[in-house]
């Protein structure tokens, strides 16, 4: 027989059985042998009346200290699950006094079983998730059939197009109570009825949906974004099939990036315009941008185009907006053009100073 039940845990359940009753408690394996008890002299001793359970699967009560070897009088029961012998619990004392504390040492065993059981299925199927979300992301291979049944376990249908989620957590954010906005984003999963999803080191959540889920839950996912906006940023990679997921997964931290130029909590990667280039750009090549054409610029150059921009290029409405004259708007723009050797007025030089202005 293997206990499926630890020591620890035994030991802790007697422990706890003990505080309610007061009474002396033991865990007995199929060779009579006590393996937990609450008098610790007792560990490890022969158990004869123990043995008899393990034996007859029969409780056994002994009215007379010794009548049965190393056994005191008291109630032993055998503990079954799943129709298997599992261990003997017996309880020190009068049978009449002890009889209703030894089925509750029972019952407590077999819901902590039932909870490590769940534990252990859990703890497996979030390996499990983790293996193949990784394995997709960075393009190792999977057995097709392996990752058929995954999929299937998950209510995901290989045929399907598919996107990823993306999920970043603020780094200045204490992490010490990241479990509260873990605790959040199950309830987001659950939810939407996301149940495929893996965490990464120190501060992603990478989950999969369906292109259909994406779509009836989108709203959701974003309200949840801008909910919880000074926590986390929330952003949608292109739809894929699943063994193209990788590239989701790319174009999800493409969105990601863009959601820092823009300040905005959601941004989905089908969706994006300039974002897109913003996103894809390593630091150092923005900032290098940046300099070529905006250091020449003063705030008030920089405020100026921006006006100048969002009022479509309009110098009417532009000198509205600044109470300026336009001879005035015309000097300072030709201004901008000398010290950049960009013209603000001309469409190609406008595209290549509004991205500096905007990254």
């Amino acid at each position: 027989m293997t206990t499926r039940i630890s020591r620890k845990v035994a030991q802790q359940i007697v422990s706890t059985v003990k505080d309610v009753c007061g009474y002396d408690i033991n865990y007995i394996d199929e060779y009579g042998t006590i393996f937990a008890s609450t008098n610790e002299d007792r560990v490890g001793q022969y158990h004869e009346a123990g043995k008899q359970v393990a034996i007859s699967h029969e409780t056994i009560e002994v009215f007379e200290d010794n009548s049965f070897s190393g056994a005191k009088k008291g109630v032993n029961i055998p503990i079954f699950h799943n129709g298997t012998f599992i261990a003997v619990i017996g309880i020190s004392g009068e049978p009449e006094a002890v009889r209703h504390f030894a089925y509750l040492a029972v019952r407590i065993t077999m819901l902590l079983i039932r909870e490590q059981e769940m534990e252990s299925f859990n703890r497996t199927k979030r390996e499990k998730m983790k293996y193949v979300i990784d394995s997709l992301l960075y393009g190792q291979k999977v057995n097709h059939e392996y990752l058929a049944l995954c999929l299937e376990e998950m209510n995901l249908n290989m045929e399907e197009k598919m996107r990823v989620l993306y999920i970043q957590i603020n780094t200045r954010y204490n992490l010490m109570n990241l479990s509260l906005i873990e605790q959040r984003l199950m309830q987001l999963f659950e939810g939407i009825g996301c149940s495929f999803y893996s965490y990464h080191y120190p501060n992603e959540y990478i989950a999969i949906l369906s292109e259909k889920s994406m779509k009836e839950e989108r709203q959701q996912i974003e309200a949840f974004a801008e909910e919880y906006n000074r926590l986390l940023t929330v952003a949608v990679g292109a739809r894929k099939n699943i063994y193209q997921i990788k590239k989701s997964y790319e174009t999800a931290k493409i969105a990601s990036a863009s959601i820092q130029e823009e300040k905005i909590p959601f941004a989905s990667f089908d969706d994006l315009d300039l974002g897109m280039i913003y996103g894809s750009m390593q630091p150092e090549i923005k900032e290098k941008y940046k300099k070529k054409t905006m250091s020449a610029l003063t705030e008030e150059d920089k405020e100026v185009l921006q006006i100048y921009y969002e009022e479509e290029m309009s110098l009417t409405a532009t000198c509205k907006r600044l109470f300026l004259h336009k001879n005035t708007l015309q000097y300072k723009l030709d201004r901008i053009a000398r010290e950049t050797g960009y013209n603000p007025r001309k469409f190609k030089d406008a595209v290549v100073l509004y991205m500096a202005l905007n990254m």
